[in-house]
């Protein structure tokens, strides 16, 4: 029997089923964006390596880079934010600027079960405005294509990166993965990155004791206001959320498919508003959140 070839650990091909699942999921999802006055773009999957190094902290080992033909050090885009930042850079669009872009995108990570080396993103962002508005805005719209796609119980969790400005940042990261492996699990990663027993107790204890900052407490009231939603059904505080990527600056966002904090993750996002300005060398706020369809599509 003639046998074909594999593809690369962590690539995959979608079969018919999966795609016309696949296109149906992201019909409905973009029928709510354009509803909300977000438009498409597209950026190219190759990007120069330096513009995308520095963004994401530990993660950045997870880029994928390679040098061509000419000498020119090049890499795949490892999320759609980084691009669209550079894409108002480039274009200058008029403010604010909602878009949204749907695009494959690579991560060296160690493949598994809903992780995948090669995923679609549906990325959706506004930008050019610091009102709590457009962050509240974000979370309303993505809570309402989870609704439109049957998960009746999805929750927003929702913190400020505010809260975690005097801890350093191997705390912030190591906190950011409680509902993983644990309060025992995180102080004993704490512990091992050099901290003693009792400060990386102290520190999640101090963590867990945060209150909503004035920034999240505008948002909240808009999304209970404007748009009906309810405070631990639809959305809900975490101190403990953290979002370990580098460019975050306020607000931060994280989807579940239920209401445990424990649950499975389906997206995220959050305000990068200095993320845009470090190539456009002015400041232009922005607020956004990404979908991973592919956890989607397995769940559904």
């Amino acid at each position: 029997m003639n046998i074909a070839p594999p593809t690369p650990k962590g690539f995959r091909d979608i079969k018919p089923e999966m795609a016309k699942k696949r296109r149906e999921t992201i019909n409905k999802i973009v029928s709510v964006l354009e509803e909300y006055g977000f438009e498409p773009i597209e950026t190219p999957t190759i990007e120069f390596a330096e513009t995308l190094e520095g963004k994401y902290g530990e993660e950045e080992r997870l880029i994928y880079k390679f040098t061509d033909r000419g000498g020119r050090k090049l890499a795949l885009r490892y999320d759609l934010t980084v691009p669209l930042a550079r894409y108002v850079a480039t274009y200058n669009p008029s403010l604010p600027f909602r878009r949204y872009q749907i695009a494959q995108v690579f991560r060296g990570e160690n493949p598994q079960k809903g992780r995948f080396r090669e995923f679609t993103q549906l990325d959706f962002d506004s930008v050019g405005s610091t009102n709590p508005e457009e962050d509240a805005k974000i979370v309303a719209v993505t809570i309402q294509c989870m609704r439109d796609l049957g998960f009746k119980e999805a929750l927003m969790l929702i913190n400020d990166r505010a809260n975690f400005s005097d801890l350093p940042g191997e705390v912030v990261r190591a906190i950011d993965k409680i509902n993983k492996i644990g309060e025992e699990g995180v102080v004993a990663e704490l512990v091992t990155g050099g901290m003693s027993q009792d400060s990386a107790k102290e520190a999640v204890e101090k963590i867990r004791s945060q209150k909503p900052t004035e920034n999240l407490q505008q948002i909240f009231k808009i999304l209970t206001d404007k748009y009906n939603l309810k405070d631990g059904i639809d959305f809900k505080f975490d101190p403990t959320l953290a979002r370990g990527l580098d460019y975050y600056t306020g607000a931060i966002f994280e989807l579940k498919i239920d209401q445990q904090p424990s649950s499975l993750s389906v997206g995220g996002g959050g305000r990068f508003d200095n993320l845009i300005g470090s190539f456009a060398k002015k400041d232009i706020p922005a607020v956004g959140f990404s979908f991973g369809l592919d956890r989607l599509l397995e769940i559904l």
